[in-house]
């Protein structure tokens, strides 16, 4: 989006959103969410993240939290969890933002990351996150148990 479209917010405006942005990519955890959210056409879940990255829940949503108050992801809420993807109504700014973290972030912690979150979403029912086995029923991301026969 060219400089003249913020005109409204004025330049110190424009700085304070770019300089957020980069703030909270300025944090490896967050590349990481970051990357996984642009090579996937889907929406990932809190709980997919934690077996992705490996690590725990309170972390995970800790720079989720981070990355959407700099307009960079936004949530959907289905029950008690929460499913994340890049912001929707970004701008041409972000959108090569995103490009460049898809293309760029080839390190081989991306790289298993990216590996455990496709084995992670082979786990899922439809496009359902799936939490867990146990004791043959799976537990849906939505908190919702059911019987698998």
């Amino acid at each position: 989006m060219p400089i003249s479209a913020y005109r409204h917010i004025g330049v110190k405006g424009i700085m304070n959103n770019y300089t957020e942005i980069f703030k909270a990519l300025s944090d490896e955890t967050r590349l990481r969410i970051m990357r996984l959210l642009t090579i996937t056409d889907r929406q990932i879940c809190v709980c997919e993240f934690v077996d992705a990255l490996e690590l725990p829940q309170y972390q995970v949503s800790k720079h989720l939290n981070i990355l959407k108050n700099a307009n960079l992801v936004e949530g959907e809420r289905r029950g008690t969890w929460v499913y994340y993807s890049p912001l929707k109504e970004s701008s041409s700014f972000n959108n090569q933002l995103f490009q460049l973290l898809k293309e760029q972030l080839s390190d081989s912690v991306f790289l298993l990351d990216a590996e455990r979150l496709r084995q992670r979403m082979k786990l899922r029912d439809g496009d359902t996150c799936v939490v867990g086995f146990a004791n043959r029923q799976k537990v849906e991301c939505s908190g919702i148990s059911y019987n698998k026969v």
